[in-house]
């Protein structure tokens, strides 16, 4: 019996698979996600830092002034004290005190060109400033008044001396010049002044004796 050769097998496609195809791709994709959280992570961290930088426009920092302390009692800014108010000086009407001596000025007239009349007038230099005022003896014993110790003060500070001379010829109720008044006792006296025209008066300095401190009293008006 004749018998026909085998014929070889059909061939098979055989399917061969890359190594490291995988495994690219999941280092491909695992790239692309840490690009993407590096990314993320920056916007995240750029908005925080901006956030935590900002300041308020009206803090203390930023306006330059510096912070007000708190009450630690209640946590709130203390509140500023008022500054005690300055005694004022005193002025016309005011009794003062020096020595043995309680003065009261009443009243100042200026810018007489003279006093006295006849024989007994005298004619200022510059002009005439005539102070009234009332002198008590508060002492328990005879005290001299003498307009000699009392001076006359302007703005800039400059200091008159009294004219005992005019006052004693030309006022008629001066009771300045070397007058002894006994305990409880008052009189009614004036001072006068030569000073220089448009003077700007601030005080007169009254003195019970040339050892006392003196006291003032404000003319400004």
């Amino acid at each position: 019996m004749h018998t026909s050769p085998q014929q070889p097998p059909y061939p098979q496609t055989v399917v061969v698979r890359k190594k490291g195809g995988g495994c690219l791709k999941a280092l491909l994709i695992g790239g692309a996600v840490l690009v993407g959280l590096i990314v993320l992570g920056t916007l995240l961290g750029g908005g925080a830092k901006d956030d935590t930088s900002a300041k308020p426009a009206d803090s203390a920092e930023h306006t330059g002034q510096a912070a007000k302390p708190k009450n630690p009692q209640t946590d709130e800014p203390e509140q500023p004290q008022d500054e005690p108010e300055q005694p004022q000086a005193p002025g016309l009407g005011d009794v003062v005190k020096d020595g043995k001596f309680a003065f009261k000025v009443t009243k100042v007239e200026k810018g007489l060109s003279q006093v006295g009349e006849g024989f007994t007038i005298s004619r200022a230099q510059g002009q005439y400033v005539l102070v009234h005022l009332t002198v008590k003896n508060i002492g328990d014993e005879a005290q001299m008044f003498s307009d000699s110790e009392q001076k006359l003060v302007d703005a800039s500070g400059r200091t008159f001396d009294a004219d005992s001379g005019a006052a004693a010829l030309g006022l008629k109720d001066s009771n300045a010049f070397l007058n002894n008044i006994n305990p409880g006792n008052s009189v009614k006296g004036i001072l006068l002044f030569d000073v220089p025209k448009n003077l700007t008066l601030r005080s007169v300095e009254l003195r019970d004796s040339i050892f006392s401190d003196g006291v003032t009293v404000s003319l400004a008006r």
